[in-house]
């Protein structure tokens, strides 16, 4: 038998953890069934997936894959009037999910495909999410705001 060397090893390239989980959330979203934007998230702690989460209606409701978008008839713009919309956005989806099957979230850190809303930002802060890993601003500058005061850190990881 041959002793291996440490010349002999090639060097595998490996995501680090921000990318594996952003593009876990990538991923994810491809199940989205929102006409205007797929969206994916992922709660994460110790670096172990807790739950996970995309936007659409919720369970047992139509899709706007079938009903159409009621924003795009009203041309709402992006960041306003949200409960003009059959579904749910991916962060809130993601700690339903981890309450449906008693995770806590204390502590997590969320990696999601855009920056959360106003909404989802206020649930992420009350969760006791203390990072936010995302690949995109989303226009909602109260949100940012909003998770400054609460001292969440946000990170932006470019594509």
């Amino acid at each position: 038998m041959r002793k291996r060397f440490k010349a002999d090893i090639k060097k595998i390239s490996r995501p680090d953890w921000d990318r594996y989980f952003l593009s876990i959330s990538k991923l994810i979203s491809e199940r989205s069934t929102c006409l205007r934007r797929k969206v994916g998230a992922v709660l994460v702690k110790d670096k172990r997936i807790l739950a996970t989460g995309y936007n659409g209606a919720p369970s047992n409701i139509t899709h706007c894959d079938e009903t159409g978008c009621l924003r795009e008839e009203l041309s709402v713009p992006p960041g306003q009037r949200h409960e003009l919309c059959r579904g749910l956005h991916a962060e809130q989806n993601a700690l339903l999910q981890a309450a449906l099957h008693g995770v806590s979230v204390e502590g997590a850190k969320i990696y999601t495909t855009v920056q959360p809303c106003i909404i989802c930002a206020k649930m992420l802060i009350n969760a006791g999410i203390q990072e936010i890993i995302i690949t995109g601003h989303y226009p909602d500058r109260m949100a940012r705001d909003f998770l400054k005061e609460a001292r969440v850190r946000v990170r932006i990881i470019k594509k």
